[in-house]
């Protein structure tokens, strides 16, 4: 054998270095079914192109684009603590078709983006489907999105999830609140749970209390509770939108019911929501109970039961009720908008 044959090193391919392309394509096959329960009016193609073609539906006659992007925090380590993959792509979902929509626009398309240390196609394929029934929930189309397998990025059994939306409002209907006045009443609609904000918290509460997640809790597993998907917003409230002129809505997400409402008010409003107007769900107050923490850091930190504010003439307050609980909504009158001095906050709980 000749010194050059006893050189040659061995070839060494992609899947070596912790990369399998064919774990990728198995992974698209598997969800292509999925993808396709969300086609819509507009989309072009499939999945597994460079770029997803998207035309804007002809019922809008001036269209401007709205376009949200978010992740689910830290609910995803809780998920992967208790292996259950397949309501948190709704969660994805929902944390941008909610925001968008408070603008007062449909949402069109979704894009998702799952990067892991190594593919599971198995798990893959369950948040992709999770992602799925929330596009249907949603109505919008999932029309593509990143698979990226990065080793020594995450560690074994670990990924992480972001999601990208594009919706459409007529230019004469977006929603941002500049017709909020006086005596505007806000309505609240009732959230699934938590949602997808506060999960540090509530992580850290459970390791404190070494609490045992298939413990019953108003029974359903601890689990079961913690890990109930955002709830979607856009029908109702789309529905909504075709009957009753809204003056301004607020997805309850991250700073909770202290500070979301106020995002769309004017420097010179301030909201005042009544603390006993609202049913608040048992886990808010077991949360409040074991962390020992006072109403206004709840009122920060999570939704306290309240997924969606709608804000709207005191003249439209019934309707608005009865049309959301047509819906299947769970509705609640919160309290009102009223006048503000610079110095005072823009939110008090009465």
């Amino acid at each position: 054998m000749s010194q050059d044959s006893n050189n040659k090193k061995k070839s060494i391919t992609y899947k070596d270095a912790g990369v399998d392309i064919k774990a990728g394509d198995r992974l698209v096959s598997n969800i292509k079914p999925y993808a396709k329960k969300t086609n819509r009016i507009g989309v072009m193609g499939g999945l597994g192109g460079f770029g997803s073609l998207f035309e804007i539906p002809k019922k809008f006659s001036n269209p401007v684009l709205v376009s949200g992007t978010d992740g689910v925090g830290t609910k995803l380590k809780l998920a992967l603590d208790l292996n259950t993959h397949n309501t948190i792509g709704q969660d994805l979902v929902a944390m941008c078709v909610n925001d968008i929509l408070v603008q007062g626009a449909e949402p069109l398309f979704f894009l998702d983006y799952f990067a892991c240390g190594k593919l599971d196609v198995a798990i893959a394929t369950e948040v992709i489907k999770g992602i799925s029934e929330g596009c249907i929930l949603a109505g919008c189309a999932l029309v593509g999105g990143e698979t990226a397998e990065m080793p020594g990025m995450y560690t074994k059994g670990e990924y992480d999830l972001a999601g990208f939306s594009v919706g459409a409002v007529d230019r004469d209907k977006i929603i941002d609140g500049k017709n909020i006045s006086e005596g505007n009443i806000i309505i609240g609609i009732a959230s699934s749970g938590p949602h997808s904000n506060g999960y540090s918290l509530i992580r850290n509460i459970l390791e404190k209390e070494k609490i045992n997640l298939d413990d019953d809790f108003n029974g359903k597993r601890f689990a079961e509770v913690l890990m109930a998907p955002t709830k979607i917003y856009v029908k109702s409230i789309l529905n909504l939108l075709e009957k009753i002129k809204i003056n301004g809505l607020a997805h309850i997400t991250g700073g909770g019911l202290y500070e979301n409402i106020p995002r769309i008010l004017k420097d010179n409003h301030k909201a005042i929501i009544k603390k006993n107007s609202w049913i608040m769900p048992k886990i808010f107050n077991w949360l409040r109970e074991k962390a020992n923490i006072n109403d206004d850091e709840l009122y920060k930190t999570f939704n306290c039961g309240i997924g969606m504010a709608i804000i709207v003439d005191h003249d439209n307050k019934e309707e608005v009720i009865r049309i959301l609980e047509k819906n299947g909504e769970t509705v609640y009158v919160l309290g009102y908008i009223a006048s503000r001095d610079l110095n005072e906050p823009q939110s008090e709980f009465i």
